[in-house]
């Protein structure tokens, strides 16, 4: 019986140790973090702002490998179902925790096969629709799309993703019917919104700010309870539905079992990231505010944001099978 106890304590001493050495010595290699939409949207710009930084943290190569298609799922079942290991990380956003309520048989689980780093950013998004619609406020559009039940569309960075679940929710709000056109990313939808096939979009600032400066896009108002300065002409959706609010984000993650010394490492990493000036100004161009914390934070922050919108999708009744 002594010797079956101290055969488990050595086996107990022997992986704390290696777990260790691991936190100790990692990382060895280039790390890549996987985003599971196209490039240019508000997950990859993000990403791509932290980048540098955390490369030169870490000593190693970060490479940003976009992997869209199937409303993310393709890029997120290759992070669920890469080595625990630390060289494969990957950045979610909105819809990360939500497929689950929309389609069927999502092969991977957002609890059980990823292990949360943390939150990195968020922000509120801007309602804006192209110059082309000659609609100027939100009170018009709305007049608009209830003159025409169903033959308006809206764009969407992803099934799941706040572009559409936050459509969905002034949908609701406004009493109105439009039809969701889902992209592989931000980027791809704007692009049909300047060229006028789709005649609404929902965005983080990062996307579609640039357009409304040039006056391609017209901004309809902001989804925060306050009116933002970037676009001091555009109300806030408050302003007509009271207690309005929205807010997009980005966080990191790795695959489950992931050795907790890595997790840690990577953690403060982030977090040390985050809180350097150029990026800071990167993410401040994006009008999304640096978030981090600690993994426990990014937990608790997908169960609200999970029970938040799978109310939605059901009492919405949206699916995508």
């Amino acid at each position: 019986m002594a010797e079956k106890l101290l055969l488990v304590a050595g086996a107990v001493c022997a992986a704390l140790w290696n777990a260790i050495a691991a936190g100790q010595t990692y990382p060895v290699k280039p790390v890549r973090i996987i985003v599971p939409t196209s490039a240019g949207g508000l997950n990859d710009l993000t990403t791509r702002a932290i980048t540098p930084k955390l490369q030169e943290q870490l000593g190693q190569p970060v490479v940003v490998e976009n992997r869209p298609g199937a409303d993310t799922m393709i890029g997120t079942e290759i992070a669920a179902k890469a080595p625990a290991d630390g060289y494969t990380l990957i950045n979610v956003f909105d819809n990360f925790p939500l497929n689950q309520f929309l389609v069927k048989n999502v092969p991977y689980d957002a609890v059980r096969d990823f292990t949360p780093i943390s939150l990195l950013v968020r922000g509120p998004q801007l309602i804006v629709v192209p110059a082309q619609l000659g609609v100027k406020t939100l009170a018009e559009f709305i007049q608009l799309a209830k003159s025409k039940p169903g033959a308006l569309n809206y764009a969407t960075a992803g099934a799941g993703s706040s572009s559409h679940l936050v459509a969905e929710l002034l949908k609701s709000t406004a009493g109105i019917e439009l039809q969701p056109v889902h992209y592989k990313g931000g980027a791809p939808a704007v692009t049909d919104l300047l060229g006028g096939q789709v005649q609404l979009m929902i965005a983080g600032f990062g996307v579609v700010l640039p357009h409304v400066k040039s006056g391609k896009f017209i901004a309809l108002g902001v989804t925060s309870l306050a009116r933002m300065s970037v676009v001091p002409g555009a109300p806030t959706v408050a302003d007509t539905y009271p207690g309005f609010q929205t807010l997009s984000w980005v966080g990191m993650l790795a695959p489950a079992k992931t050795p907790g010394a890595i997790i840690s490492r990577l953690n403060a990493e982030v977090n040390k990231t985050l809180q350097d000036g150029e990026v800071k100004s990167r993410i401040d161009a994006l009008v999304y505010e640096p978030v981090g914390g600690s993994p426990e934070v990014f937990s608790k922050w997908l169960a609200e944001q999970t029970e938040l919108w799978g109310r939605v999708i059901r009492e919405r009744k949206i699916t995508l099978d």
